[in-house]
């Protein structure tokens, strides 16, 4: 660890854990923790070895709501008294002076967070991988299962119309980020705007939800869930074609593609079971899936273009081909025969 990093004013920061968080003893040292390309996460230390992860916009380049962490923190804490596993939160602060930006504060979850370093390495192999899977969907059921009035995020959101305001949402930010011109991004937009289907209830959804957007135990069990940022209130079939779409992509962590790793008809198979809800229009939510992921990606791009992240990426010259791979597959999965 070192005492400054991009994006920490050591200063400021010291002095908001000495007036928020009790007992803390100074100095503080920080820790850039790799993985996040979206809001920035440090792991924080004291003197005494007690450890925290501090939460912050990217350094420039922020997309409004996209990067909000009071929202964030807000989720976090509502979530904290039911059963979804979440870091317990310690506190926000919404002054830009002490670090630049907004930040909040959680307590460090030790665990594992299996990325494709560790599965490519054969790391977290066996039964630990059926059953983190298993885990995964059953914790994602748990989500959708909360009422959201009943935690005090009843007006996290709309309550309808979520698919509608979700494709005007991330076109209007790939608006502001693409790179070039994107002719299957817009054809599919087009396409999945005419084919929503009937949405039930809204749930709490993540957003993001993914195999290592968790903290999982050694035997494979969730111990928390992060990256709440794109949380809202909507259909709960967006997180799990976008899981589908994260399961087996070409690219990046897919732990389907991977041995011991149940594949991805299974785990919606085990969704449906635990959560009682059909799956008929699965293909639907895969391709909206696809495309959502394709434009966080390109914005993402773009942002590590523009120099927000302060570094740059090693696969950041992947990405532009990323985005294409994933706009063609929302127009295949489109092409799909109706699964009812």
């Amino acid at each position: 660890m070192s005492t400054a990093a991009p994006g920490i004013d050591a200063a400021g920061i010291t002095a908001w854990f000495e007036g928020h968080v009790p007992g803390v003893q100074p100095p503080l040292e920080f820790e850039l923790i790799a993985g996040g390309r979206s809001n920035l996460t440090f792991g924080v230390a004291d003197a005494a070895g007690r450890r925290w992860a501090l939460r912050r916009p990217p350094l420039h380049g922020v997309l409004g709501s996209a990067h909000d962490v009071a929202r964030e923190h807000r989720i976090v804490s509502a979530l904290g008294p039911t059963g979804v596993p979440v870091p317990n939160a310690v506190g926000l602060c919404e002054d830009p002076e002490v670090t630049g930006a907004p930040f909040f504060v959680m307590d460090f979850v030790d665990g594992i967070v299996v990325r494709d370093e560790e599965l490519e390495a054969g790391a977290f192999g066996g039964e630990r991988r059926r059953r983190a899977a298993y885990a995964m969907v059953d914790t994602l059921a748990a989500i959708h299962a909360v009422v959201p009035a009943e935690v005090g995020l009843g007006d996290l959101g709309r309550q309808e119309g979520y698919i509608a305001r979700q494709l005007r949402r991330w076109q209007g930010q790939l608006e502001q980020s693409r790179t070039r011109e994107l002719p299957a991004m817009e054809e599919a937009h087009r396409r999945l705007s005419e084919a929503i289907p009937d949405q039930g209830p809204a749930t709490i959804v993540h957003g993001d939800f993914r195999l290592d957007n968790m903290i999982l135990s050694p035997d494979g069990e969730v111990r928390a869930v992060l990256d709440w940022e794109l949380c809202t209130l909507g259909d709960p079939l967006a997180d799990v074609g976008l899981l589908m779409v994260y399961w087996d992509r070409p690219w990046g962590v897919a732990p389907g593609r991977y041995p011991d790793f149940p594949p991805a008809r299974d785990l919606a198979a085990r969704y449906a079971e635990r959560s009682g809800r059909d799956l008929g229009e699965l293909d639907f939510y895969v391709a909206f899936g696809s495309w959502k992921l394709a434009a966080i990606l390109e914005g993402v791009y773009a942002r590590y273009v523009s120099g927000a992240y302060g570094e740059t990426a090693d696969d950041v010259d992947t990405m532009p081909a990323g985005v294409d791979q994933l706009a063609e597959a929302s127009l295949r999965r489109l092409d799909q025969p109706a699964s009812r």
